[in-house]
């Protein structure tokens, strides 16, 4: 279990003061030009040695992807842009800094762009966040006011400014390349890759764009060393980790724990437990709602981390777990998500744009169990020819729910159809 010296983010419950001189009193902001003065290639080395990966879903190397950013200027600036348009459903870690602790993720801000030789940083908020872009936006004007952004930000000698940009509420923005198009006052749609975003980004210059809480880390990570942080997890899965829960458990909550932790102690330690005892558990989505469930088996044993769940055909995402009880209806709860994604494809890919509402109309009979039993191996075969045929993610992220859903509860798909063609109703779905 984390202790609470080690944890990074001292204020998720918004129990202290949030302003600067209450996160003055937690320890940010201390030394900020200190960590400045390593200079670039050292700070990008240490985060790279913690074993920092994105917080955002991928889970990329941090400083890795740092590195990617030009050493020197070919005359184009460069942008860090914070990616803070936490639309995945069952998401809500990044709102928790942004309300309560945003003093992280605005020096984190300013340690990331000066490491990548950005003068400038962007935070693209959600459009629905209006109480978190106030708190954000109160918390960067006390940092200008106090000189700690600006013209030699922090007394560290480097020139920092960062703007607040708020979206207007769609999911496709918070992938990256769609959310730089916004940025510039375009239509929210992905672009082709290559070029990356080191290359040509934001108004087609060199930029880097990372979740909110990779950001928010980092200072913590600079002060105490990245051997500190490396200590947590399994290797490669290293440092601590918000975690969303929500669904059948007692006490839903955010919570910061070690990467690696087992599904059942996370549970049982801040949640209560499962609603009606771990015998009660019917499935968990491990990561957010894009990636495919687990079964009761599978929960047994599973670890929270990148590796793990990837061996089981899942993922950490953006450690959202959904706990699913006896009580759920899965086929029901899977097609609620097939709706959720028809409706925010941005419609740039055929795939995708055809395939999302295709995939949902089918789960919508299976829900009824109107439909023959041969149609499951159909829409298997329509998730595959849409998953890794789009510009961006999007499209895997319909698929993959159904695809899990097939793998592990195929049997009661069947049943429900069978039921429906000879009248048992009990196993048809509540409508």
């Amino acid at each position: 279990m984390l202790k609470d010296q080690d944890r990074i983010f001292t204020n998720l419950y918004g129990m202290h003061d949030r302003s600067l001189a209450g996160a003055k009193k937690r320890g940010h902001w201390n030394g900020t030009a200190e960590i400045i003065q390593r200079g670039r290639d050292t700070i990008v080395e240490q985060v790279k040695a913690s074993g920092l990966r994105g917080r955002g879903g991928a889970g990329f190397p941090t400083g890795l992807k740092w590195s990617f950013m030009p050493k020197v200027s070919d005359g184009r600036p460069s942008y860090l842009v914070i990616n803070a348009d936490e639309s995945e459903p069952g998401t809500c870690k990044d709102r928790e800094i942004m309300r309560h602790d945003p003093h992280t993720l605005i020096e984190g801000a300013l340690i990331a762009s000066f490491a990548m030789g950005a003068n400038a940083c962007y935070i693209y908020i959600r459009g629905e966040y209006i109480r978190e872009r106030e708190a954000l936006q109160a918390a960067i004007d006390e940092c200008y006011d106090a000189g700690l952004l600006g013209k030699n930000a922090a007394k560290s000698g480097w020139d920092f400014d960062l703007y607040l940009h708020h979206g207007a509420g769609a999911y496709i923005c918070g992938e990256e390349t769609a959310l730089l198009e916004s940025l510039e006052g375009k239509k929210g749609m992905p672009r082709m890759k290559p070029p990356f975003p080191a290359g040509s980004g934001l108004y087609g210059c060199p930029t880097t764009v990372n979740n909110v809480e990779s950001i928010a880390v980092v200072p913590t990570i600079l002060r105490r060393g990245s051997d500190w942080f490396a200590s947590f997890g399994r290797p490669n899965n290293a440092g601590t980790k918000l975690f969303g829960i929500s669904g059948h458990v007692m006490h839903p909550c955010v919570v910061e724990e070690a990467m690696s932790i087992s599904l059942k102690e996370l549970l049982d330690r801040h949640c209560g437990g499962v609603r009606g005892g771990w015998k009660n558990l019917k499935a968990v989505i491990p990561g957010g709602s894009s990636v495919p469930m687990l079964n009761a088996a599978q929960c047994e044993d599973a670890i929270m981390d990148f590796d793990w769940l990837r061996e089981q055909r899942s993922g950490l995402g953006t450690a959202a777990v959904i706990v699913m009880d006896q009580s759920t209806d899965v086929i029901k709860a899977i097609w609620r998500l097939s709706k959720f994604y028809k409706h925010e494809s941005c419609g740039q890919c055929t795939p995708c744009r055809e395939g999302t509402g295709w995939m949902m109309r089918v789960m919508d009979r299976l829900v009824r169990g109107e439909a023959e039993v041969e149609e499951i191996d159909m829409l298997l075969s329509v998730t595959k020819q849409v998953e890794g045929h789009t510009i961006c993610a999007l499209g895997d992220a319909a698929a993959w729910p159904i695809q899990g859903l097939i793998r592990q509860f195929r049997d009661e798909i069947e049943d429900r159809i069978k039921a429906k063609k000879t009248g048992r109703i009990s196993a048809v779905a509540a409508e």
